[in-house]
């Protein structure tokens, strides 16, 4: 009484495609499909980049770069 026998499981593909019919199931598993494959490109880069990114220490803000005439610091303007 647990587990379905074949002719059930049948059934319910027949039933399946019916409902959504083959090419939108069809778009659906090419969808599935791409992000699975994503998420393990994702996760293959995220182990290299982290192990890259021990190697070499961050990056410092110069006094130069932080004092720049094109940028406007908005705290410190006053409504009057």
């Amino acid at each position: 009484m647990g587990s379905f026998s074949i002719w059930h499981w049948l059934i319910v593909l027949l039933i399946v495609v019916m409902v959504f019919g083959t090419k939108k199931l069809k778009n659906m598993g090419g969808d599935l499909g791409g992000a699975v494959k994503g998420f393990k490109d994702g996760m293959k880069e995220g182990g290299q980049s982290a192990a890259d990114a021990k190697d070499t220490p961050p990056g410092q803000v110069s006094h130069a770069q932080a004092t720049d005439k094109a940028t406007i610091d908005v705290e410190a303007k006053q409504k009057s």
